[in-house]
């Protein structure tokens, strides 16, 4: 009986050891798709790394894709793509987004870090259909939000801050049903702001940008927690708008041209921060219960009446620049001089008393200015520069003012 001999049967062995061994690795590691493959090649031929930046040092396509920087795969397909060195302070990436983009079917979150990329977003966006989380800011990207991200029925986040974008707000973006959060702040977009339908948005941060227009009550809905629109052109009253956002825990309303009353309930909401200054404010305002946000800005509007002694538990109130009338509540002089008070800015009014001892010593932490009211401040204290320099109000705007409230 003649067979092989043993070195043959150790290396034939060998072989099928080792095809086993291979085949096990294919299957617990599937290749990545070709369409993906091709994908990130494009993206990558239109991004370059900034001089510093070394995230593409590991995109290496005769290696498996799945194992690049930023690049994470369930199965054959690319679900997260994230660009760029996220660690704070990286360079990050130059060059535009290639519309391939589109093609990375199983995407749920893409990510940029801040740097220096220009263009448009691409259209092909709106092919992500399981996209949740877009996040593309501090960067150079222009032109307009692309209508067609109204595709993308389930996204959660959509931050484009920080940019160059332009035109209006895209109607399809507001009626998007998951969005939890839009951060669309500091570009170049303008006209309305369009209504946002998704029962679950808690931030919606549209500062600095040149949008205008007013906002009907039914446009937010009662699920926000932060709300900043400060820095555009928006007009109009709000009261009823305010009064529905009982979850608010930051608002910024500032510099636009709000008219109306503030609703005196939004003092009650659990706002830490409250910035309604340089509107067009008008009327008394009347919180409803003591409030307890720590600092309330209602300078530079129209607003008048009696200071409500409720506002003694703020820590920083800023009232100046108003119509405020009357005689500074003993609370808030109190609050003041145990230093529970640290700003309590006042001037530019036309109050005629405040009952304070002309040898008060203000605590060092706290500040007052009473300035440029229709009363001789008892004591002198530094003020803004801005205050000016004059002590009292000249008397004949104090005897018009008077007058014009009697009717």
């Amino acid at each position: 009986m003649t067979g092989l001999p043993l070195t043959e049967i150790a290396q034939s062995l060998l072989l099928l050891a080792i095809f086993v061994l291979l085949h096990s690795c294919l299957v617990a590691h599937a290749i990545l798709n070709p369409i993906d493959f091709l994908a990130l090649q494009s993206i990558r031929k239109s991004l370059d790394d900034l001089p510093g930046s070394h995230f593409f040092a590991s995109w290496d396509f005769t290696s498996d894709p799945c194992n690049f920087a930023g690049v994470y795969c369930v199965g054959d397909n690319v679900i997260a793509l994230n660009l760029g060195d996220p660690r704070a302070g990286s360079p990050g990436l130059t060059g535009r987004l290639d519309p391939a983009i589109g093609k990375l079917s199983a995407l749920t979150e893409f990510t940029v870090v801040p740097g220096r990329i220009i263009g448009p977003l691409p259209e092909s966006l709106s092919q992500l259909k399981n996209l949740r989380f877009l996040a593309v800011s501090r960067n150079f990207i222009s032109g307009q939000i692309p209508a067609t991200l109204g595709q993308l029925r389930g996204l959660h986040t959509l931050d484009l801050s920080f940019n160059q974008l332009a035109g209006s707000i895209p109607w399809s973006v507001g009626a998007l049903p998951a969005l939890s959060n839009v951060i669309l702040c500091h570009n170049r977009l303008s006209g309305p702001v369009p209504p946002f339908v998704s029962q679950t948005l808690t931030r919606l941060d549209l500062k600095q940008n040149d949008l205008s227009g007013s906002l009907s009550p039914a446009s937010l809905p009662p699920s926000l927690e932060y709300l900043s629109l400060s820095w555009n052109r928006f007009g109009g009253p709000v009261d009823r708008l305010l009064s529905g956002l009982n979850r608010l825990n930051y608002l910024d309303l500032s510099l636009n041209q709000f008219t109306g009353c503030i609703p005196g309930r939004l003092f009650s909401f659990p706002i830490t921060n409250l910035q309604l200054q340089r509107n067009l404010f008008s009327g008394p305002v009347e919180p409803v219960d003591q409030v307890t946000i720590p600092t309330v800005d209602l300078s530079y509007n129209r607003l008048s009446g009696d200071i409500s002694a409720l506002f003694a538990t703020v820590q920083n109130l800023y009232l100046n620049n108003n119509r405020f009338m009357g005689q500074v509540p003993n609370s808030l002089v109190d609050r003041l001089l145990s230093a529970g008070i640290q700003i309590l800015y006042l001037q530019h009014n036309f109050l005629t008393g405040i009952d304070i001892n002309p040898g008060a010593e203000i605590p060092v932490s706290s500040s007052l200015c009473l300035q440029y009211n229709c009363m001789v401040p008892p004591l002198q204290t530094p003020c803004p520069l801005k205050a000016g320099k004059q002590k009292t109000r000249p008397t004949d705007q104090c005897i018009e003012w008077k007058g014009k409230t009697r009717n």
